[in-house]
């Protein structure tokens, strides 16, 4: 089907911002990228791949996983690149303004990547090989907080009023928003970990704050690449760190992903942060449209 004629939504006031594809509202400039990516990408076995809704935790999760897999190498890339350059995503590649450190089709070699998009859009070499899916989630409810801050930032740089919390809420529980809706592109990861734990690994934001020796082990194991030696857990955790990063020079200056700032990606990282700004009421309907929908699967945040 042409892009020309599947549905189109406006966002944050912008007309036909977003798209549907398959489903899911995918931003309109996010579509020719993932269609490509879908028919052309050719997955090697050693490959892993980072998948994630919108303000879940990716920038922390690319810091950590591209830190595992340089572990042992000298220097720290982090001080040199923003994560989104070291681990760059692939249905906005087209965006970025700065070079990466390779091309994603390129099957030369394994290769660390990420993706925004569902599962079910994602390439059938991906699923049908044996390279590994690392996908994090988060509550819904500081998702939308997080998310409602980040595009209030773009709309208000392009000079836009920015969008009221009601509005942000009528869009989230609607599952009109970037890659939504939430409850299903969360749904799909956790479905295929149930089914393949040994290919897909769900990790939960809030488990990895308040237990990250665990989780950053757990990630490490399943990229094959374990924590063996005393202290590389809390090194890495460290390194990798919301106050370390958003310290670094290349995080507070800059621009690689988009109209965005690089220091626009690290605000709070904050569990529970939506209670400073969520009604009760807001909070009910939010637990009714998506909520009720994840805990039925079995999945509680």
């Amino acid at each position: 089907m042409s892009n020309d004629i599947l549905p189109k939504a406006s966002y944050w006031g912008i007309p036909d911002s977003l798209t549907q594809l398959d489903g899911f509202w995918l931003i309109s400039t996010a579509v020719d990228p993932a269609t490509t990516f879908r028919s052309n990408f050719n997955a090697r076995d050693d490959d892993v791949i980072l998948a994630s809704m919108l303000k879940t935790g990716t920038t922390w999760l690319k810091a950590l996983a591209h830190s595992i897999l340089k572990k042992g190498e000298s220097g720290d890339p982090l001080t040199k690149d923003n994560p989104h350059n070291l681990v760059p995503t692939l249905e906005f590649e087209a965006l970025s303004s700065a070079n990466t450190k390779f091309d994603i089709y390129d099957a030369s070699g394994p290769r660390l990547l990420h993706t925004h998009l569902p599962y079910s859009i994602l390439p059938g070499s991906v699923k049908n090989s044996a390279c590994k899916i690392v996908y994090i989630a988060r509550n819904p409810k500081d998702t939308l907080i997080s998310m409602w801050h980040f595009y209030n930032a773009i709309v208000v740089m392009g000079g836009q009023e920015p969008v009221s919390l009601d509005e942000a809420v009528d869009g989230f529980c609607s599952g009109v928003h970037p890659f939504g809706p939430f409850s299903d592109h969360a749904a799909e990861y956790w479905l295929e970990s149930r089914r393949w734990p040994e290919k897909v690994l769900f990790l939960k934001y809030e488990e990895m704050k308040s237990d990250p020796k665990r989780e950053v082990s757990r990630i490490a194991e399943f990229m094959g690449r374990p924590l063996t030696k005393e202290g590389e857990a809390e090194e890495l955790l460290w390194r990798c760190s919301l106050e370390r990063l958003k310290n670094l020079e290349v995080n507070s200056t800059g621009h690689d992903v988009g109209p965005m700032p690089n220091a626009a990606f690290f605000r709070k990282g904050q569990v529970g942060d939506y209670k400073n700004y969520l009604t009760s009421q807001m909070e009910e309907r939010i637990h009714q449209t998506v909520g009720l929908k994840l805990e039925a699967l079995g999945i509680f945040f």
